[in-house]
C-alpha cells in the first residue's frame, strides 16, 4: 500500500495501482486482495492485473498454447522468401522456438528448410 497523507489519512496514489479497466481513472486503491476505483465503484482481483503484465502466450490458428519444443503443422501452402520450394499444407515443423516479446511468429525448421519464421496464424499445433 502508498505512502499515508498526514492530512488525508488516505492512501496516495502510487504507481503500482493499474487505472480502472472500465472507467479509466487513475485514483484506484488495493482492498485486500482486490483494486478498488471509487468513481465507477468497480472491484476486480490483483492477481488479475498482475497476470496480464506477465509474458504473453503464443497461440496457433485454434487457440492452444504453443510452447518451446512443440511441433506444429501448416494450414495452407506458403511461399517461402527467399528458396523456390513452397511449403507445402501439411508440412510438420518440429521442435519450434518462440520468438521473445512476439505472439505472431515462431521459429522452425522443417525437412527440406531451415531457419523459417512463421506466423501463428497459419500454423496448428500438432
Amino acid at each position: 500500500m502508498g505512502r499515508l497523507d498526514k492530512r488525508a489519512r488516505f492512501p496516495l496514489e502510487t504507481s503500482e495501482t493499474p487505472p480502472c479497466p472500465i472507467c479509466g481513472m487513475e485514483n484506484t486503491y488495493p482492498d485486500g486482495d482486490a483494486f478498488i476505483c471509487p468513481d465507477c465503484a468497480h472491484e476486480w482481483p490483483q492477481q488479475a492485473a498482475h497476470a496480464e503484465e506477465g509474458a504473453a502466450t503464443v497461440r496457433d490458428v485454434h487457440g492452444n498454447v504453443l510452447n518451446h519444443g512443440d511441433s506444429v503443422v501448416v494450414i495452407k501452402d506458403l511461399k517461402v522468401k527467399g528458396s523456390s520450394i513452397p511449403l507445402k499444407q501439411g508440412t510438420i515443423i518440429r521442435n519450434i522456438h518462440l520468438v521473445d516479446g512476439d505472439v505472431e511468429h515462431i521459429e522452425g525448421s522443417s525437412d527440406k528448410i531451415k531457419g523459417l519464421v512463421l506466423k501463428v496464424c497459419f500454423l496448428k499445433k500438432a
